[in-house]
């Protein structure tokens, strides 16, 4: 329709400057004196029909246009996260202050610096958050698709003037480079935001359905609307601190929900600010800022959260052990949750593939990217035995090269950041250190990497192992950190096998030349979500996103993702007027005469449902006569 609307103006343009010229020559005296009638109707109907439908379609699209037009706002970011910061060391690190207990204390991972203590939220705190939340919604929910555009296109404008300023935030807290922030957490975002802006309304616009089967109820209209939940939820972790932030908080308003974000422990300080980022956008559009909640607290505490029965709905995002404290939790207030959990990624290279040079960028971009701490990042690269000893030979020789630091603190070229935090570096090298004792090689890194500038940094040695079996516990178990293992494939039908050895059923990746075959590789792998001859893709297409067995269940993303976020109302009306459900004579009550009302009903199946046309129409016939 907007490619009409386009098209149109266009003509208007035209034809109102080509007829202003017309009207001006002299030509216009030859022509109304000419004798073709058929013309002169022509030029009448253009006049008074074809150009006042222009007009009038022209200014109903600028209207429109001029209504969801981006309103700019401003949001000065923390001095934190300015160049040339000079904030004090904590030492120990940690989110702990063991002098303030009720505070959350925030640092930055690669440095060490102090960002700030938060106050835990109690019961009491978490009870007026939902209510806030709520009675904003009230209001909310009768909210335009073109008001909630316009509030979506204004954070998409501040993202785009404002990237830098987003991703030194973010990188302050996570410790992540600019450059992963900049495709983790912002691109995603912008996708995310633009997508729903040229898609969302269409996603949830009444669906048509078919109605009964039954031709003698034919006279039925069916469809489902989709309608806001309410107050929904999102649990989310801190690999991702702005994305994992953005996309619930841009689903559940676009959807005429409310929202109440509980971020990490990890990421407060950037997480209060990202909130305030929307906040800020929805005063400038006039709107309830109540309408984006923000929850921190200790872990004794999100149990309440997580079973208050103010919320209709919750996302999370983390690991299995808490997911089964959150599930059990919501199941109090049944609650409806979806969960995605960790990944264990297959990345399989078949024989066919010609040129493996370009797979190894893709193989270290989707293993190290974010320090490796990504749900959907490359655990297991599943090679076949022809390209085996050509993958490891590059990786043997690109992997030590990469450079760790943090480039918002001084001007270097760095290829990786470092950690959230180092509580799970022990965990790491006892798996790097059983598989080197089950069979694998390590060919580089394997420990803490103790950064020159940095001491207090959670940095870990980019890691390369190969000969990595399914049987290892490496194999096996989550890693998520910067630890890239190989493992060889005897065919086809052993790399699928491979890559469903595993709890885990996120994400895969196949590459190869034969479309059958990676079709077939495509349908074989256990996951949710598989790339073809691409890593990771089918998050940026925004498809459905979620896993399968123990990487969750159920999915957000995409038109399912906004749908998820709604109550489906199923609603049925008369398609066809003065035809409506009558209560036949033979059925009313008090039942007149039993037999004539099995008859009836018996009829009244056949009717509707019997293969046979015959039957069928003995069985109107039948209907007819016991009708009365």
């Amino acid at each position: 329709m907007e490619n009409l609307y386009i098209h149109l103006n266009a003509t208007n343009v035209y034809l109102n400057t080509t007829l202003s010229e017309y009207f001006n020559s002299t030509l216009l005296d030859d022509y109304l004196q000419s004798e073709n009638l058929p013309y002169q109707i022509s030029f009448s109907v253009i006049i008074s029909i074809l150009l006042p439908l222009l007009w009038f379609t022209n200014r109903r699209y600028n209207s429109s246009r001029r209504a969801e037009k981006p309103i700019k706002f401003n949001l000065e970011i923390p001095n934190e996260a300015k160049p040339h910061w000079k904030g004090k060391r904590i030492h120990p690190v940690s989110i702990k202050d063991p002098e303030n207990p009720q505070f959350i204390q925030s640092y930055c991972p690669a440095t060490g610096q102090f960002l700030g203590n938060f106050k835990s939220h109690s019961r009491d705190d978490i009870d007026s958050i939902i209510d806030r939340a709520s009675i904003a919604q009230k209001t909310w929910k009768y909210s335009s698709f073109i008001q909630r555009r316009q509030l979506l296109k204004s954070l998409s404008e501040y993202i785009i003037k404002n990237q830098e300023n987003i991703a030194r935030v973010a990188c302050r807290d996570s410790g992540k480079t600019l450059v992963d922030a900049s495709m983790g957490e912002i691109l995603v975002t912008l996708e995310k935001l633009n997508w729903i802006i040229k898609h969302g309304e269409h996603a949830l616009k009444p669906s048509k359905r078919p109605g009964p089967s039954n031709i003698l109820m034919s006279y039925k209209g069916a469809e489902v609307r989709y309608e806001p939940l309410g107050v929904v939820s999102a649990l989310i972790s801190w690999n991702y601190p702005f994305h994992n932030l953005m996309g619930p908080v841009i689903a559940a308003l676009f959807t005429g929900n409310s929202i109440v974000v509980k971020c990490s422990e990890q990421v407060v300080w950037s997480s209060q600010w990202f909130i305030k980022l929307v906040q800020e956008a929805l005063i400038a559009c006039g709107h309830d800022p109540n309408l984006v909640q923000f929850v921190c607290t200790w872990p004794e505490d999100a149990n309440y959260f997580t079973s208050h029965p103010g919320l209709s709905h919750i996302t999370f995002i983390g690991s299995k052990p808490v997911a089964h404290h959150v599930v059990k939790a919501a199941s109090e207030s049944l609650t409806p949750v979806v969960v995605e959990l960790g990944g264990k990624d297959a990345f399989i290279v078949l024989d066919d593939v010609k040129d493996v040079n370009p797979l190894t960028s893709i193989i270290m971009r989707g293993t190290f990217q974010s320090a490796g701490q990504n749900c959907i990042g490359i655990e297991r690269v599943i090679v076949t035995e022809k390209n085996y000893s050509k993958i490891v030979d590059i990786l043997a020789e690109r992997v030590p090269k990469l450079r760790l630091g943090s480039d918002i603190d001084q001007l270097e070229d760095i290829d990786m950041g470092a950690t959230i935090t180092d509580a799970r570096f022990d965990v790491l090298h006892k798996q790097i250190e059983k598989a080197v004792e089950q069979g694998a090689k390590l060919l580089y890194g394997g420990d803490k990497y103790q950064h020159p500038n940095y001491p207090q940094g959670h940095f870990f040695s980019p890691t390369l192992l190969v000969d990595v079996t399914p049987d290892m516990d490496i194999a096996q178990n989550e890693v998520f950190g910067p630890v890239l293992t190989v493992m060889k494939a005897k065919d086809t039908e052993d790399a699928i096998n491979i890559a469903n050895s595993t709890i885990y059923g996120l994400g895969a990746s196949v590459f190869g030349n034969n479309w059958e075959e990676l079709n077939k590789v495509a349908n074989s792998i256990n996951s949710g979500n598989v790339a073809i001859n691409d890593f990771a893709t089918y998050y940026i297409c925004q498809l459905p996103f979620g896993g399968q067995k123990g990487s969750g269940y159920g999915k957000f993303g995409g038109e399912e993702g906004l749908q998820g976020l709604c109550n489906l109302k199923s609603i049925c009306y008369d398609k066809i007027p003065f035809v409506s459900t009558q209560i036949p004579p033979p059925l009313d009550y008090p039942i007149r005469d039993e037999a004539k009302a099995w008859s009836f009903v018996e009829a009244l199946n056949i009717g509707g449902y019997d293969d046979s046309l015959w039957n069928r129409i003995k069985a109107i016939g039948t209907l007819a006569k016991n009708a009365s």
